[in-house]
């Protein structure tokens, strides 16, 4: 799958001002249904995302995190990215704070599809150029262009 595929650039914001990893998973959400016809609405992707959080910190260190879910009324996998302009507490494994977040949205019986994202996310994000080029762009366009040509 061509993670491109999931993301649109209605569904990226740069440097939004979060103060806490609430406010991240809520700015989220909103971004997870924009430019969708998946009927949800933000609060319900909100407290799917903290479901999920509560199981384990989704931070996976180097200022990542990769909020995610299933849900029964998402047809297709659906993506979001924001960066934080000041990193916030996600609990991440290195003791780090947060500034790039990628959230993921799947259909409820998508668990094979759901962990191949998940892992190419990973993969994408676990590089050092590729982190530092996203913190510097300011425009949704930009971090787009950047995801595109990465894969």
């Amino acid at each position: 799958m061509r993670l491109i595929s999931i993301l649109d650039s209605a569904r990226i914001r740069c440097n939004a001002p979060a103060a806490s990893k609430k406010r991240v998973l809520e700015v989220l959400s909103e971004l997870l249904i924009e430019a969708t016809d998946n009927p949800v609405t933000p609060h319900a992707v909100f407290d799917c995302l903290v479901n999920r959080e509560r199981l384990g910190s989704t931070a996976l260190g180097f200022g990542v995190a990769l909020p995610h879910g299933r849900m029964a009324k998402i047809s297709e996998p659906v993506g979001a990215f924001l960066s934080v302009e000041q990193g916030v507490d996600f609990d991440s494994p290195d003791g780090g704070r947060v500034d790039l977040v990628f959230g993921l949205l799947v259909p409820e019986d998508s668990t094979e599809e759901h962990l191949q994202i998940l892992s190419e996310l990973a993969s994408l994000f676990d590089q050092d150029d590729l982190r530092a080029s996203l913190r510097a762009s300011d425009s949704p366009a930009a971090v787009f262009e950047l995801l595109r040509t990465q894969e």
